[in-house]
């Protein structure tokens, strides 16, 4: 549009130009035509009337020498008068000659050349000439013999040519616009495809289509242009597809470490076992080592555990097995199953209160995973609190809340809190997590479509709050056999 626009205005300023100058120099033309014209006649007229005029004139010759001076123009149409001195006479009687103006009176008395000017009076437009009558001397220098005559002719007929020629200017104008608007289009339409089409191919590749390309025609910029986005988009795929390559191959030999690790890790649980019953009539060195060993393979086995679930969040493998359940008793179960009953502060609501559908296992691996980061890096007391949310008209939703008394996340930890195997310090020692657990909680969340946040709260302690849809339309990933 801007394009369109520009080239409008400039065909605009170049017709309104091309055609005010066009108009001045024809209207100069016809007009300065017409006075020479007027003038030549006039001029030859008085040169053959004047030696028969009688010196000094009287009031009845300077008419009689008026009315022959009109009568040069057949038409009819010229107007004259006479003076000399006090004398007055015009080829009309009575005319009252209003055209005439003291300015030419003044330069006709000032000077033997003949001048005139053009005057408007009543709607038309009129030329006066005036000029004085000389005899030639001895000498053949021009004498003023006192006469001077002034003439006016109407110039209705030039007026005419000129208003034609305005409104042939008006006319040329609107289908030059036109044109140009035309070729603006032409022109904007060459230039603008090629952009739409980057356009629209940048937007495929902004949507996941990599292998989007460009035709590319012609030699010109925008043509080198779309060759570079081709190159460019090339590139591009290549890069993805091998990163993609190396995830799916990281992945993969993640879940098949894991998987290979299971069936030694579970040999030595039975193993750590016995060895943890044994350990009482064990050497004292011999028991602390035996104590290492099968703490140890605890962790290894978590860490065994969350790297497969993980993998299959990572593989689209993991998928829900919904029920609708009382969440309260869902969670107190959960606590009651790791022994925190005693140790963490519970609000629940009443049986059957707070019911929703959702994958019992999997909220059973997000309590867990929270209320066990909150006893590991928080302070007790720990608080869980489960609540109806969701504003008026909207779907419900369950709130879990998990709170402890700690000194809370610091700030620039909390945006990474989330990731997976993150630390806030690089150097610090091990924890019995696998780092994994919080990564665990956030797919469970987000496979319930439901989010989970972590803030501080300003009594002091961190606080992680869960919210759950309580009801599900139907999911691809949902598995209800």
């Amino acid at each position: 549009m801007r394009l369109v626009v520009a080239f409008g205005v400039v065909a605009a300023l170049a017709t309104t130009t091309t055609g005010a100058l066009t108009f001045r120099e024809a209207r100069n033309g016809v007009l300065q035509q017409s006075q020479d014209t007027v003038i030549g006649q006039m001029r030859a007229q008085v040169s053959r009337l004047a030696p028969e005029l009688a010196y000094p004139p009287s009031r009845e010759l300077l008419r009689q020498f008026a009315a022959e001076v009109a009568r040069a123009e057949p038409s009819g149409t010229w107007r004259v008068l006479a003076t000399y001195q006090g004398l007055s006479e015009t080829s009309v009687a009575g005319d009252p000659f209003d055209e005439l103006t003291p300015a030419v009176r003044e330069a006709v008395e000032s000077s033997l050349a003949t001048v005139f000017q053009r005057v408007r009076s009543g709607g038309r437009t009129s030329l006066v000439v005036g000029m004085s009558v000389t005899f030639a001397s001895e000498q053949r220098i021009p004498t003023d013999s006192g006469v001077q005559v002034f003439l006016t002719v109407p110039q209705a007929d030039e007026q005419a040519t000129v208003d034609a020629l305005v409104t042939a200017v008006q006319r040329a104008t609107v289908p030059a616009l036109g044109i140009a608007v035309l070729l603006a289009l032409f022109a904007a339409r060459g230039v603008l495809r090629p952009v739409r089409a980057l356009r629209h191919a940048t937007r495929s590749i902004a949507e996941g289509h990599l292998d989007t390309r460009l035709d590319v025609n012609g030699s010109d910029e925008l043509a080198d242009l779309s060759h570079t986005f081709n190159e460019t988009a090339a590139a591009l795929e290549q890069s993805v597809a091998e990163l993609r390559s190396m995830e799916a191959r990281a992945r993969r030999f993640a879940a098949d470490v894991s998987h290979e690790l299971r069936t030694p890790l579970a040999a030595m649980s039975m193993v750590t076992d016995i060895l943890d019953e044994e350990a009482a009539r064990l050497e004292p060195d011999a028991a602390t080592a035996v104590q290492l060993i099968s703490e140890e393979t605890v962790k290894l086995a978590r860490l065994v555990e969350d790297l497969m679930e993980i993998s299959r969040f990572d593989a689209g493998a993991a998928v829900l097995h919904l029920d609708e359940i009382d969440l309260a008793e869902s969670i107190r179960r959960t606590l009651s199953s790791r022994g925190w009953s005693d140790t963490v502060e519970i609000r629940l609501p009443g049986p059957d209160e707070l019911r929703g559908r959702v994958d019992p296992r999997r909220l059973d691996v997000v309590v867990a995973n929270l209320v066990g980061n909150a006893l590991r890096h928080g302070a007790r007391p720990v608080c869980v609190r489960l609540s109806a949310g969701g504003p008026p008209g909207a779907r419900p939703s369950a709130v879990i809340e998990v709170a402890d008394s700690g000194p809370g996340i610091p700030d620039d930890v909390l945006p990474h809190v989330f990731e997976r195997f993150y630390k806030s310090d690089s150097a610090r020692t091990r924890t019995e997590g696998s780092g994994l657990g919080l990564a665990i909680t956030e797919e469970n969340v987000r496979m319930h479509g439901g989010t989970v946040r972590a803030a501080n709260r300003a009594t002091g302690g961190a606080v992680f709050t869960v919210e759950l849809p309580l009801r599900r339309d139907e999911s691809p990933r949902e598995n209800t056999s």
